[in-house]
């Protein structure tokens, strides 16, 4: 097979998709293949794409796009012919839609095994509950908890349901869908056949919001935020949670907030956490040697509370300060930061290794200098919008660079002109192992998104060593609390790279390893040594995948300015209209937002050099950024061209939906949310109660259906619109659906895939805690096997065991762990109190 390709060609050339997805999901999996270099034929109903909004013309880009009628003969026989020369088939339909109409995966693939099949439907097939519903986006979003669970502030204000336009379910189910596409394909080409994949929206929705669902036991009071201390508070006195913004914001930490300029615009400063950040932060002001001689806390994040000395309980280096020394760090950095104007700010900090960025709208994002430079965002010749700007790449490799820094537009074809000369069936391949079995992954990242990367693709059976160093750069909120999650799976080394000793030991890790993972900037990874072109030079065979903030195929003048997941959120304008404007932006709800989906990112990109790899045998730097992730989560707004619409979509806190018919209401016991359309009204004036739907005027529509659904239970309005096939579903919470799910790691009684949600209770932790997680099982192989992953190591557990491994004597060992080359712990207990 592999004689056959362009070895020399794209990372997927010689590949072709056939995709019939509509709206996000689907056509959003089949646009990433088709930007990493697939040939991507797109069929569509008659009467075009579902989805009547120019997003769809984005995502249908660099397509040969036809129409076809599946329920008639002459439309089934074309979709048959052009499978039959495929080597993947996408839809997104609901379970047993494609069977129906001939089409499913037992069918076409029964001559087939080569075949790569992938569904995308909105709740698992196994679903018996849920299966059958119509699952548009905000019905998944109901039946995950996520706009009951909408972050802190909604909470202090009492907000609850809050809405968000941001399609995230399919988001973080078309990155993973595209990249389980490729890994079956790269299984493909080592002789192990095709598969069927299922990729349920709502299971991937679960995984991107991990730490959202996640729950420690016994959480130590220390990692508890001023916002979270002050709902125990109001709680624990029955106060009213009736905060406002202006409160809310004197809540934050001052190295995780937003600030005034001279100018007027806000910029916001990430920088809690880290063991330098805030530092930067306080010097680049001018404020830290006034603070230090006030005696602002610094003491080791790892130490208990109680072994650091004096009564503030709190330091510099551990989120959050204590509510008193945030107020007086947030004082002075207010009247610093009003000296100068925030985008000369914004440039300082950058320059100078300190994350902050200026909160932008969407669509200043689109006309911004750097993400057009870097190509984060490309301008396409559509040929209904004409010069159209729309988001890039979401993962990219460096020798394909140029080529995803340019995109042809979707190309309008007729039936019957597309060539289709049929593959010839393969034998049905054996084996039902991982498809990344013997595949072994260094990963030197830290916090969320980059780890996110090597565990992704650890549950397809890659082995996977992680090295943080021997000082800790992160404090246990994040390196430990966070860890718990994208740690699983991994063994555990502390080293200190910076070292003659440590450098040769990485050396022979990266001779061991075919992929290792960085998260740092090119300037960052220069500095170390540790740049991909250096260890390349070294290593020609080895995959080097590197995530960051703001990088692109090319490079802009924000390339090496370091940034986390909330800055991603600030410059895109999630932010923004999450909050309602300019003046009052909020971070999306939910931990994680960006930074699950870059990691996600990270590993389609990582898949793409594998693949390539396994058909040039040459290696290749594998890349993807957090920006470029925060714009697919706003797929339907992210583009712009002469004409286009007002940026208008629904945003702001007291939103409940993006009109009457697709928004939360309030039945007489409860919230649940409906989703439906102008096709509905029809079926909706069937449903008792509401049969004067369709002579109601357009604005007089919230009022009515407010009125009639206020007068009967939810569990009554759910039973009778599904009975109408009309999408709606009640506003469950997050933490329901968890404990509602919950199989414990000792009973030996884990089922995955057994229905949409699994979650794992890790009664037997190494934290002596328990830990509720969820499970990795968005991704659904027919054939392939999925792992089970390991609960994180404590930090440094792994080491001896794996210096052993390459070869080093335990005298060796004993003698890098006095010279402090090597560490066996950060501090005596897992978890410091």
């Amino acid at each position: 097979m592999a004689e056959q390709r362009d070895r020399d060609g794209r990372p997927l050339s010689g590949v072709r998709v056939i995709d019939f997805g509509q709206y996000v999901a689907g056509p959003a999996a089949a646009m990433m293949l088709a930007d990493l270099g697939a040939e991507v034929i797109h069929i569509d109903p008659p009467g075009g794409p579902r989805w009547k909004s120019p997003a769809a013309a984005m995502l249908n880009r660099g397509k040969t796009c036809i129409t076809l009628d599946l329920k008639t003969g002459a439309g089934l026989s074309e979709a048959r012919r052009l499978i039959a020369s495929a080597d993947v088939v996408i839809e997104n339909f609901r379970p047993g839609v494609m069977a129906q109409l001939g089409l499913g995966a037992g069918t076409v693939r029964s001559d087939r095994s080569d075949l790569v099949y992938l569904s995308l439907p909105g709740f698992a097939s196994s679903d018996a509950e849920r299966a059958g519903i119509r699952a548009w986006e905000a019905v998944v979003a109901a039946a995950c908890g996520q706009y009951s669970d909408m972050g802190l502030n909604r909470v202090l204000m009492a907000i609850e349901p809050s809405f968000s336009p941001l399609p995230l379910a399919s988001a973080y189910a078309s990155v993973l869908g595209a990249a389980s596409v490729v890994l079956a394909l790269y299984n493909r080409e080592k002789g192990g056949g095709g598969d069927v994949i299922e990729v349920p929206l709502a299971s991937a929705l679960m995984e991107g919001l991990a730490y959202n669902s996640q729950q420690v036991e016994a959480y130590p009071e220390r990692y508890k935020s001023n916002r979270e201390k002050e709902i125990d508070r109001r709680r624990a006195n029955g106060l009213a949670m009736n905060a406002t913004y202006a409160e809310l914001q004197e809540l934050l930490d001052p190295f995780y907030r937003n600030y005034a300029c001279a100018d007027g615009r806000q910029i916001y400063v990430v920088s809690a956490s880290h063991t330098a950040h805030p530092e930067r932060v306080l010097k680049i002001l001018g404020l830290w040697d006034r603070l230090i001689e006030e005696g602002l806390p610094r003491h080791y994040a790892y130490d208990d509370v109680a072994d650091w000395p004096g009564e503030d309980g709190c330091s510099l280096s551990s989120y959050p300060l204590s509510q008193a020394w945030a107020d007086r760090v947030s004082s002075l950095m207010k009247e610093a930061f009003l000296s100068r104007p925030s985008f000369e700010w914004e440039k300082i900090f950058g320059e100078n290794g300190a994350p902050a960025a200026v909160q932008r709208t969407t669509r200043e994002w689109l006309h911004a200098e750097h993400p057009v430079r870097a190509r984060l965002l490309i301008d396409v010749d559509d040929p209904d919008y004409g010069r159209m700007r729309q988001l890039g790449n979401l993962a990219w490799l460096a020798s394909d660079a140029d080529a995803a820094s340019e995109k042809p537009p979707r190309r309008v074809a007729e039936p019957g002109e597309i060539a289709a000369e049929p593959k010839a069936g393969a034998p049905a391949a054996s084996g039902s192992g991982g498809w990344l079995d013997g595949i072994k992954i260094l990963d030197l990242t830290n916090v969320i998104a980059g780890p996110t990367i090597a565990s992704t693709l650890a549950r397809f059976g890659a082995k996977v060593i992680s090295i943080d160093p021997v000082r800790p750069t992160m404090d246990p909120w994040n390196a430990i609390i966070f860890g718990m999650h994208a740690g699983r799976g991994k063994q555990s080394l502390l080293m200190d790279l910076k070292t003659n000793k440590g450098r040769r030991a990485l050396g022979r890790l990266v001779d061991w390893a075919d992929i290792v993972t960085v998260n740092a900037t090119d300037r960052q990874l220069a500095g170390l040594g540790l740049d991909p072109e250096n260890l390349r030079a070294r290593h020609p065979d080895v995959i080097f995948c590197q995530l960051d903030c703001y990088g692109g195929p090319q490079r802009g003048p924000h390339s090496d300015f370091p940034g986390y997941d909330d800055l991603a959120q600030a410059v895109t304008g999630v932010m923004a209209r999450f909050g309602g404007s300019l003046d009052t932006p909020e971070e999306h709800a939910h931990f994680g937002t960006i930074d699950v989906l870059g990691g996600f990112c990270g590993a389609l990109a990582a898949a793409a050099a594998l693949y390539r790899r396994e058909r040039t045998g040459r290696g290749d730097v594998a890349r993807a950024s957090l920006c470029a992730a925060g714009q697919l989560i706003q797929a339907p707004f992210m583009f712009d061209f002469e004409g286009r619409a007002p940026f208008d979509e629904p945003s702001g806190r007291s939103v409940k939906g993006a009109g009457p018919l697709y928004r939360a209401y309030t039945a007489s016991d409860g919230w649940f949310f409906l989703a439906a359309f102008e096709d509905d009204l029809e079926a909706l004036a069937t449903v008792e109660g509401l049969g004067a739907i369709e002579s109601v005027a357009p604005d007089a529509r919230e009022a009515y259906l407010e009125g009639v659904f206020s007068a009967r239970p939810v569990a009554h309005w759910i039973a009778a619109l599904r009975a109408g096939d009309i999408g709606c579903h009640t506003l469950d919470q997050m933490h329901e659906v968890r404990d509602a799910h919950l199989v414990e790691e000792s009973s030996g009684l884990l089922e995955l895939n057994a229905g949409t949600f699994d979650f794992i209770r890790h009664d037997k932790h190494p934290s002596g805690r328990v830990v509720d997680l969820v499970a990795p099982n968005a991704i659904r192989p027919e054939r392939a096997a999925i792992t089970v992953p390991e609960p994180m190591p404590k930090p440094g557990a792994d080491g001896r065991a794996i210096l052993s491994g390459l070869g080093y004597s335990a005298g060796e060992i004993d003698a890098m762990i006095e010279e402090g080359v090597v560490a066996e712990k950060w501090c005596d207990k897992y978890l410091p109190e």
